[in-house]
């Protein structure tokens, strides 16, 4: 087996654990994979923040603000 960076083991592990939670959350139906999803959103909006990409926040706030403006009235 080849060995594994630091990153990669991170990686994976942070891979693990959100398949995890995404399997607990789906138990609660479609309510609890959305929490999922928001939680894996902001995650890697915050992961890509630190690597230089400046426009990842505004982009899930678009995302965000589209669906919103479709389900509030």
């Amino acid at each position: 087996m080849e060995a594994q960076t630091k990153a990669q083991r991170r990686a994976l592990n942070q891979r693990a654990h959100f398949e995890q939670r995404q399997a607990e959350r789906a138990a609660r139906g479609p309510r609890g994979l959305a929490e999922s999803w928001m939680e894996r959103a902001r995650a890697i909006a915050a992961t890509r923040e630190k690597g230089g990409d400046e426009d990842v926040w505004n982009d899930l706030s678009r995302t965000i603000a589209t669906w919103v403006s479709r389900y509030e009235q």
